[in-house]
């Protein structure tokens, strides 16, 4: 899932901005909470590396990411939109540090225009994503007691279902067949209304506003027009499960709101987050895992020899496949910290690289092969510290779902085009196939 994370109240002191960093009583120059905004420009002598995320194909992993983990691991970067530059991590230790370390801020990022990939921030300024304890904390436990193992144990086996039932109509059809459209768009979704209570005919209309949410083409307008729209939606829907609740997840969030739990504008952009990541990035993960396998022979012919070896080989092509472009959300560091050799001062902003780290040749041996026998330190496919991927144990599952039913059911499974004519997605933060046509 991506760095949403699930949502928060907003600070009660924004972020450093023209207003707040006037001196005088009334506005101190800076805080230990609230720490002057860095100077727009770097020191003299620091490089300012600029980075576009373009388009790349298939599964080419960024050429900046992988000179700066070898060569500057703590780096200045210079996005497409927002102001100034940032710094980047990208070794696995000091992305780890960077994560996990209370010195480093969410919070502090919101109305401040950080350099950053897209127009308009991904993010709600009262998600969780962009929150710090102990506002983040009370969420973060809300979040994971919806998620608990029962749950996502019951989904598997409606996932189960599911499945079974798209791969008997693809059958049915015959080859070719688009996987993205026959299985792995589908499935995501319907198992997302069932878990969000969604009407499957409003998938659609969730459908067209994700791909505004989640893209790097369209202006802050409108996905600020998009973003009202999706939220009103989900207003509309916590009303009527407030009256007719349901055995959703959906109508358990609405009921820790009206219990005093959570908020309303936390209980909508939880609620979005969830929908988009599972409409978006599991799509798209779960296709490009198999489109991975596909173009790896060897790799898929030992998997198909030994099934007891997916979970593993999931956990690998999590580490290897760069599912997203670019970074993440960004953090604001609140004191002085040395990150790698590299004093990063207060108010600067920074991002870590988990495709970065997950790449890092002092943690992984041959790291830019894919390798499912990998015995090796944990990815951080989905994040550290405290902002770990809320929903990591439903995206391991779709992918074992999905994975173990075409190597059992479609042991002929292949491309049914050259693995080059196959078209990905661009102008978006998740990366993955448009389509993906296979025959057997």
């Amino acid at each position: 899932m991506t760095e949403l994370d699930c949502p928060a109240t907003a600070p009660e002191c924004p972020a450093a901005t023209p207003e707040h960093l006037a001196t005088g009583p009334e506005h101190p120059t800076g805080t230990p909470e609230h720490p002057a905004a860095a100077p727009e420009r770097p020191e003299p002598g620091v490089r300012v590396h600029p980075w576009p995320v373009d388009h790349l194909p298939e599964l080419a992993f960024d050429p900046l990411l992988h000179r700066l983990l070898r060569e500057e691991p703590v780096a200045r970067v210079k996005l497409a939109h927002g102001e100034g530059d940032a710094w980047l991590a990208t070794r696995y230790e000091d992305v780890k540090l960077v994560s996990a370390d209370p010195r480093f801020s969410r919070a502090l990022t919101v109305d401040r225009p950080i350099t950053s990939m897209t127009p308009h921030a991904v993010a709600p300024p009262g998600g969780v994503g962009r929150a710090d304890p102990p506002d983040h904390t009370r969420l973060r436990r809300l979040t994971a007691q919806t998620f608990h193992r029962k749950r996502v144990a019951l989904l598997r086996v409606e996932a189960q279902r599911i499945t079974d039932g798209l791969l008997a109509a693809m059958l049915e059809q015959g080859p070719p067949a688009d996987l993205t459209e026959a299985l792995t768009g589908p499935l995501p979704a319907a198992v997302t209304a069932r878990l969000m209570g969604v009407p499957p005919a409003d998938l659609g209309l969730l459908q067209g506003w994700r791909a505004v949410i989640l893209s790097s083409d369209h202006s802050a307008a409108e996905a600020g027009a998009v973003k009202a729209e999706i939220a009103d939606y989900f207003r509309a829907l916590a009303d009527h499960r407030a009256e007719h609740p349901a055995e959703d997840l959906f109508s358990e969030l609405v009921a820790a709101h009206r219990a005093g739990g959570l908020s309303r504008p936390e209980l909508i952009s939880l609620s979005v987050m969830i929908v988009l990541n599972a409409l978006d990035q599991i799509r798209n993960q779960t296709s490009t895992m198999v489109y991975t396998l596909l173009t790896h022979p060897e790799q898929l012919a030992a998997l198909r020899a030994d099934p007891s070896g997916l979970p593993a080989a999931v956990e690998e092509l999590l580490r290897f496949i760069p599912q997203r472009n670019g970074v993440g959300m960004p953090r604001v560091a609140t004191e002085d910290v040395e990150v790698g050799a590299v004093l990063i001062r207060a108010g600067e902003p920074v991002y870590v690289s988990y495709l970065a780290a997950n790449r890092d040749p002092s943690v992984y041996t041959a790291p830019d092969t894919l390798d499912l026998t990998r015995d090796e330190p944990p990815h951080l496919a989905f994040g550290h510290g405290p902002h770990y991927c809320v929903g990591a144990a439903l995206t391991r599952m779709h992918a074992e779902v999905v994975l173990s039913t075409l190597l059992t059911r479609l042991p002929g499974l292949r491309l049914a085009v050259p693995a080059t004519e196959v078209r990905w997605h661009r102008g978006t933060v998740n990366r993955g196939p448009v389509a993906l046509p296979v025959a057997w």
